[in-house]
């Protein structure tokens, strides 16, 4: 079926070019590269991290978890960047399912503890939101659970919308007011979708 709009973005907006680095202060959002699989085997074994993903990881599972990476970068299907600093890792942020017709992508992330209470996390958010808007991204979104109140703040902070708790099995229609915000997706019964969605004024 066709399309009645035109997409957001054409294939190639983003592949076209290399994965950029984002700077934030002294926070560096920079492509994942096979040296940083200790830390990644270092998040998974956080109980914290692991309540959420539920896996553990190993070395050659971790490096399974960075090699895709750049192909979905070529494929304009998804983006990691490593959170770091001076001393090294400190967490991850990511677009996943990108949609170049709607202009839209989910973001993910998680912190290392040694990194928790500086505000990683919320800084790395700003930053990615920012440069996905100024390279034509209309809209992000976070699905976080309410029973994970520090991935509930960081939402707050981003001063994002919010959709509204839906009961279970509810699926509202979403049409072609998609795109201004209108509308809004269904969250989980157990959490919430966040919309952070561009400023057209």
């Amino acid at each position: 079926m066709p399309l009645l709009t035109s997409p957001v973005l054409s294939p190639g907006a983003l592949a076209r070019r290399p994965q950029p680095d984002i700077t934030a202060g002294d926070l560096r959002l920079r492509p994942w590269q096979p040296a940083d699989r200790p830390a990644v085997v270092a998040a998974y074994a956080d109980p914290a991290i692991r309540r959420w993903h539920c896996r553990a990881m190993t070395d050659d599972e971790a490096r399974g978890w960075i090699d895709p990476w750049p192909l979905r970068w070529q494929h304009e299907t998804g983006a990691g960047w490593a959170l770091t600093d001076a001393s090294g890792v400190l967490g991850q942020i990511s677009l996943r399912s990108i949609d170049l017709a709607e202009g839209q992508a989910e973001v993910s992330y998680w912190v290392l503890p040694a990194a928790r209470g500086r505000r990683v996390a919320p800084r790395a958010l700003v930053a990615l939101t920012a440069w996905s808007f100024e390279h034509g991204l209309h809209r992000l979104w976070l699905r976080h659970s309410t029973a994970n109140p520090t991935s509930c703040r960081v939402a707050r902070r981003r001063l994002a919308r919010h959709a509204p708790a839906r009961p279970p099995g509810h699926r509202p229609a979403i049409g072609p007011a998609r795109r201004t915000g209108k509308n809004r997706p269904a969250s989980l019964a157990e959490g919430r979708l966040t919309d952070l969605i561009r400023n057209r004024q």
